[in-house]
């Protein structure tokens, strides 16, 4: 259930999804144009025992020093030292200021006595020339301070024909990727939000006792149809004749009971585009858009029948008799919300009237 609820989501946010991985496949593509490529090119050392040893114990033990992660650790980080890179440019005659767009690293691979230094930057060409020209200067240093290892060339570095970075293909899709995953946290959690507050809204617009539209909500509606031009839309206003002592005499839950048993009943005799409002404590009013005058006094009267039946409520043993009167007016041409209303107004006091004296 809950993922259709989050499916159901996502497709009322596609847009926002749609746009997410839209921008961020722009930026990732924005990203790869302006980035400068770097490259990067490594050469490997192997360290062995120096060939010089001639004593088969001599070569027993250095191999077994050799196998000791302290004693490559400290030539990685030889080849990796500001000196060996120092002398390397000062060999090279470059200067520090010349690379500043470029990184050097000198690591162990794994399980090995192998050593790797891997330069980056924008050259290709510089970039393995560096990694090879610092190998040779760490060769040749260490050769001088230890005898008993050899540090040499396994493979040299040359210039790579690719850049590693940026790879717009690559970030693309991963752009592509995140763009839908954040498009669609943002299309759930836009959801999420809007639930609340469309709730909040309605609590504003919706007479909480009778569950349909207060007085206020009603007339704006009226107002917003009349603007449209709308021909032939009618208004009703409802009388229920002693639902004010029943409200004055009933518990809370009971009235709001009735109340939306009353409006139940005007959703019954209207159609879907039809509004229904809470006119006053004992009145409702009901908008009729694009209705006649004939088809709009047919309504009321089906209405006038419909709320004359008895109403059964659980809470109460004997049923309730409310007496409704009804008024309806027809707009004019270019006629205001103010002179609908009092013309729908007079009709329905003209109908209470009558009812009064054949009541009498």
């Amino acid at each position: 259930m809950e993922i259709q609820l989050y499916f159901r989501m996502l497709q009322k946010g596609w847009w926002l999804i749609v746009l997410a991985t839209l921008a961020a496949v722009i930026i990732s593509l924005s990203f790869s144009f302006a980035t400068i490529p770097q490259y990067q090119a490594s050469a490997h050392l192997i360290i062995s025992p120096n060939a010089s040893l001639t004593s088969g114990s001599d070569v027993v033990r250095s191999l077994d020093t050799l196998d000791r992660l302290s004693t490559v650790t400290t030539y990685a980080e030889v080849l990796g030292s500001n000196r060996v890179y120092e002398e390397t440019l000062g060999m090279l005659q470059l200067k520090a200021s010349d690379l500043v767009a470029y990184t050097r690293s000198a690591v162990v691979l794994p399980d090995s006595s192998i050593l790797e230094i891997r330069i980056s930057g924008p050259n290709p060409t510089l970039a393995a020339e560096l990694a090879n020209a610092i190998s040779r200067q760490m060769i040749n240093y260490t050769g001088q301070l230890n005898q008993v290892y050899e540090v040499d060339f396994l493979d040299v570095a040359t210039p790579p024909l690719t850049p590693f970075s940026p790879q717009p293909l690559r970030d693309v899709s991963l752009a592509l990727v995140l763009g839908l995953a954040i498009g669609g946290v943002l299309a759930i959690l836009r959801e999420q939000i809007r639930q609340p507050l469309d709730a909040l809204l309605n609590r504003f617009q919706v007479d909480g006792t009778s569950s349909a539209l207060n007085r206020r909500s009603f007339e704006k509606t009226l107002t917003e149809t009349l603007a449209r031009n709308q021909e032939n839309i009618s208004l009703g206003l409802i009388h229920l004749e002693g639902l004010n002592n029943l409200m004055e005499t009933l518990p809370l839950s009971v009235s709001q009971q009735l109340l939306h048993e009353v409006t139940a009943r005007l959703r019954k005799e209207l159609r879907g585009n039809d509004y229904i409002g809470r006119w006053g404590d004992i009145e409702f009013a009901v908008m009729l858009p694009a209705t006649p005058a004939n088809a709009a006094e047919r309504t009321l009267e089906r209405i006038k029948l419909a709320l004359s039946e008895e109403i059964r409520l659980e809470q109460l043993n004997t049923p309730i008799k409310l007496v409704p009167s009804v008024g309806v007016s027809v707009r004019a041409m270019e006629e205001s919300p103010q002179t609908l209303i009092g013309r729908a107004e007079k009709t329905l006091e003209l109908a209470r009237q009558k009812q009064a004296a054949g009541g009498m």
